[in-house]
């Protein structure tokens, strides 16, 4: 893993937290890019502290995500938290951008407490939050609030990935967690598409073409 340069500091979340009177709520996702699976999204404000080794989900290990997963979730944290879900169907409804955004706006909702702003990582504020938001690009390795989240959003994907793959074997789910791989390329050649996959991605609408064309 990456060595962290600077250590993550409550810059943002205290300005943010003075400009609007209230708590600020950290948001990130995890998911957008597979092939299959849900896009997760979560929402965590800090409490008095936060766990030591709090990092970008993508800077940790599997093991160190699960620890702090808990720790972030445990009722004796101080920590708010709240996790949004746009399944595979809603994605090939609405696209992923758009899903994505759903699920960012259902984890706020999913919060036990009101925000009064959120910080959400990326580029841009998703529309529909229902509150003052501010984006901050890489708030995964800078925010402390955006880091929880990713924790939050990256387990509770990885986790669900993990069932999908005990209902529907053969796709290696449990390893690559949905996205295209070489494995995963190769069992939609000998398994087809499932439920969980997105159709609207092209890899699957492709698939979904070669077995339309092979039943004429």
């Amino acid at each position: 893993m990456a060595r962290r340069a600077t250590p993550l500091t409550r810059e943002h979340e205290a300005r943010l937290s003075a400009a609007f009177g209230g708590p600020v709520a950290g948001i990130d996702e995890a998911g957008r890019g597979p092939w299959a699976g849900p896009v997760i999204a979560a929402a965590v404000i800090l409490g008095t502290d936060f766990p030591e080794g709090l990092d970008d989900s993508k800077r940790l290990s599997a093991a160190r995500r699960e620890a702090l997963f808990a720790m972030i979730c445990d009722p004796a944290s101080g920590m708010a938290v709240g996790i949004g879900t746009a399944e595979s169907a809603e994605i090939d409804r609405v696209n992923i951008l758009r899903a994505t955004d759903l699920a960012m706006a259902r984890a706020l909702s999913a919060l036990p407490l009101a925000p009064a702003v959120a910080l959400v990582d990326g580029k841009r504020v998703p529309p529909g939050l229902g509150l003052p938001a501010e984006a901050l690009v890489g708030g995964d390795g800078i925010s402390p609030s955006i880091a929880a989240a990713s924790i939050v959003a990256k387990v509770t994907r990885d986790r669900i990935m993990v069932e999908l793959a005990e209902r529907h074997p053969g796709y290696g789910w449990e390893r690559n967690k949905g996205y295209g791989t070489a494995e995963h390329r190769d069992a939609l050649t000998r398994l087809g598409v499932t439920a969980h996959h997105r159709k609207s991605f092209r890899p699957i609408s492709n698939k979904l073409d070669e077995e339309t064309t092979g039943a004429i």
